[in-house]
């Protein structure tokens, strides 16, 4: 299968066309969160074809996490992974030639800086402001763009 036919709808899009798909292609994302909003987003990340996709979670896949996080399944639950190792395992069966590194960790004061290092973007999926602050502060010292979303409640 040709990188063309994989990403034939998108790129006859105006707004994406070959130069856009370019530009996913040689783009590195950082995500930090994996849960409900977390899954989607790497999902869709690695089905348009985005370069290079690390994925940092802290937690790892419990049964109540089946209903809303659409990269998990039961099998992980009794495996007991890690979400950004089980979410990474799953999406390199999705597209194969994105390069995927998942990452167990908090994000912490200490960290930030290096889980965020040779990113584009950063994508905060989390769902707590203390990591969302910390995540504002570190784009904003070295200039990096980020976007983050949530659910107001459940």
């Amino acid at each position: 299968m040709s990188e063309h036919d994989r990403y034939a709808r998108q790129i006859t899009l105006s707004q994406i066309g070959p130069e856009g798909q370019e530009r996913l292609r040689t783009a590195s994302v950082v995500l930090i969160g994996c849960g409900a909003l977390g899954t989607v987003i790497a999902d869709g990340l690695t089905r348009a074809g985005v370069g290079s996709l690390r994925i940092v979670d802290r937690d790892v896949v419990e049964l109540n996490n089946l209903q809303w996080q659409v990269l998990f399944d039961e099998e992980d639950v009794a495996q007991g992974l890690p979400k950004a190792i089980a979410a990474a395992r799953k999406l390199a069966r999705v597209n194969s030639e994105v390069q995927i590194d998942p990452i167990v960790a908090d994000v912490t004061p200490r960290n930030v800086e290096r889980l965020i290092e040779g990113a584009n973007v950063v994508v905060d999926g989390t769902d707590n402001f203390e990591t969302r602050y910390l995540i504002n502060d570190a784009c904003v010292k070295h200039g990096l763009p980020w976007v983050y979303g949530g659910a107001v409640s459940t």
